[in-house]
């Protein structure tokens, strides 16, 4: 009898389970991989979407591939928002355009300028199937044109986009690497600074390759500056940002230069607030291994101590540089202020209002060390000696 019960019982429950009443089927998606953001002359939305084209052959992206297809498509829509443009997609495509692979999305550096980046990335934000580790980047000029390149090796620009920045950072710190949460948690800081990858094409010399050119720099949502590769370097280190990267070093002789491939490197800034001004220490550590020498000799302690005190002095200059430039263009890139807020709640209320200004006068005091840890497989002393 108590079988019976639970069976009835059990196939009540059944009758009120939800089928799969709103399903769609994969022939019916478009899975985006990039969205490329401007702005047309009449301040309209202009949307390229980059999906990915299942039937394009495995031969890879480049025309040279299976077939000669390629595995990417490009849709132009237009309008008023981005949500409106983005259903517009339907209109050409006849699928449903399907967020979650998404990989990058790029910004045009003239709107990037002109309207505050946070409105235009709401829906992406909101939306629930776009995913919030999508690298966000600024293309120069029109971002449309950076989705018409043939990747090199990946199936879509999108993916290679994606890889470029991920490994440029990793590898060779001159890339920053933000990310759509990222972006938010940098725009909302109490600096509100934020820092995005800048990219740029060379149509001419070298069409197919769309490399990482430096950092933008984001204030109140738009484009208020940009930082070269060199400077992006030390921007990293000084952000607490460096992985791995290549530390390179002059000769007497201008046209040599000598390398340290840093295996380690960590960064320490501490503000020093003193009445109604603050100093600020910077110390950073690196443990390196050498990669090229051409100008100094390891053979004993004073030749040692040469080196050492050279690629110090070195990186000493770039990080006050890149510190200097900052303080000049009046943006706290680096999240001073961020620390002050943290270590005086209090006195950040009084100082933020005029905090540009006060960022502009602060003193730095750089000290770097470094130790190398090997010089990797011939001894040390310059190849030709």
């Amino acid at each position: 009898m108590m079988k019976t019960i639970t069976a009835v019982i059990l196939f009540a429950c059944c009758l009120l389970l939800s089928g799969c009443w709103d399903k769609m089927e994969l022939d019916e998606y478009a899975f985006v991989q990039a969205v490329a953001i401007d702005e047309t002359e009449e301040g309209k939305i202009d949307l390229t979407i980059h999906t990915y084209k299942p039937s394009g052959g495995g031969g890879g992206g480049t025309p040279g591939g299976a077939q000669g297809m390629k595995n990417y498509i490009n849709i132009h829509v237009t309008n008023e928002s981005v949500f409106e443009a983005i259903r517009d997609f339907t209109l050409h495509m006849g699928r449903k355009a399907q967020w979650s692979h998404m990989r990058v999305l790029l910004i045009g550096e003239e709107l990037a300028k002109k309207r505050n980046i946070g409105e235009i990335l709401d829906f992406f934000s909101r939306d629930h199937e776009p995913r919030a580790t999508i690298d966000i980047l600024i293309g120069k000029d029109k971002a449309g044109n950076y989705l018409e390149v043939d990747p090199y090796i990946e199936k879509t620009e999108a993916q290679e986009l994606r890889e470029i920045t991920r490994l440029a950072h990793r590898y060779s710190a001159k890339a920053v690497e933000t990310n759509l949460m990222d972006l938010s948690l940098q725009m909302k800081s109490e600096t509100g600074i934020a820092r995005l990858p800048y990219i740029t094409r060379d149509k001419r010399n070298n069409p197919n390759s769309v490399p990482v050119a430096g950092t933008a720099l984001i204030k109140k949502g738009r484009m208020a500056g940009l930082l070269k590769k060199e400077d992006t370097e030390s921007l990293i280190v000084l952000t607490g940002k460096y992985d791995n990267g290549v530390i390179e070093t002059d000769c007497p002789d201008p046209k040599k230069y000598e390398t340290l491939e840093a295996d380690s490197l960590k960064t320490k800034i501490t503000p020093k607030i003193k009445g109604d001004s603050v100093d600020v220490h910077v110390s950073v550590k690196i443990d390196g291994i050498v990669g090229e020498l051409v100008c100094h000799s390891l053979k004993d302690k004073a030749g040692y101590k040469r080196y050492v005190d050279h690629v110090e002095q070195s990186v000493e200059r770039k990080l006050r540089k890149t510190i200097k430039l900052l303080q000049k263009k009046k943006l706290d890139a680096i999240g001073i202020g961020d620390l002050v807020y943290t270590k005086n709640p209090e006195l950040w209320k009084r100082w933020k209002p005029d905090w540009e200004e006060r960022f502009a006068r602060i003193p730095f005091k750089v000290d770097v060390k470094v130790n190398v840890t090997s010089t990797g497989m011939d001894i040390g002393k310059p190849y030709v000696e």
